[in-house]
């Protein structure tokens, strides 16, 4: 299989051979069960589907309880789906951990983003606003003019302006697998991941 659902558990740091410090995430991934297996001839594509995480069964629909009794597994918190690898055979109940990866691979992570709010636009956008002195008063943050009069006399479509941020999915791509513990279901990756701590990320080979 070709990636794993896990939790971010927070970031932390090591020290190289050399006495470097590598910012590192420490990611759990998985274990993850497949709970479907789709093929080309019955749904149209090829894909392995695996679930993550415990839940309550009175907190899931009577249709999703019949998916997971089918696949011979507890109810899953999280389901996703990801690339089979080629002449591998994939059973139902089948789990999966973080000895998918090794040392020095490259991998692909997707999450949520913490949700920041109504921002404005220095924090939204990075603007670094208008003048402190010179007849400024009351708008230090705003964005300025966002258009013109006569022509065309609207505001153009994508304007970098004030509003909602954060809370979006987001992938950060070729992050370095700088160590895999298998006992505990770890793996540490260099650099940032998007999202909170415990938050749900995707990440993929």
């Amino acid at each position: 299989m070709r990636g794993l659902i896990g939790k971010k558990i927070g970031m932390t740091q090591i020290f190289n051979d050399g006495g470097q410090s590598i910012p590192v995430t420490v990611v759990e991934g998985g274990p993850c069960v497949v709970t479907q297996v789709k093929t080309h001839a019955s749904d149209g594509y090829d894909a392995i589907q695996v679930g993550y995480g415990e839940r309550k069964v009175k907190h899931s629909n009577k249709a999703l309880n019949g998916h997971f009794e089918k696949a011979k597994t507890d109810v899953k918190r999280v389901l996703a789906e990801f690339v089979p690898v080629p002449d591998y055979e994939y059973k139902m109940g089948q789990e999966f951990g973080v000895s998918l990866f090794k040392e020095g691979e490259y991998v692909d992570v997707a999450g949520t983003t913490k949700g920041k709010g109504f921002s404005g636009v220095m924090k939204r956008h990075g603007f670094k606003g208008g003048p402190k002195t010179h007849g400024q008063r009351e708008h230090p943050r705003s964005a300025g003019s966002i258009g013109q009069a006569s022509d065309p006399s609207r505001v153009f479509k994508g304007m970098k302006m004030a509003g909602q941020y954060g809370n979006k999915r987001m992938t950060v791509r070729n992050l370095e697998v700088v160590s895999v513990d298998s006992e505990k279901n770890q793996i540490l990756l260099k650099g940032a991941v998007p999202g909170a701590k415990n938050g749900i990320i995707f990440i993929t080979k």
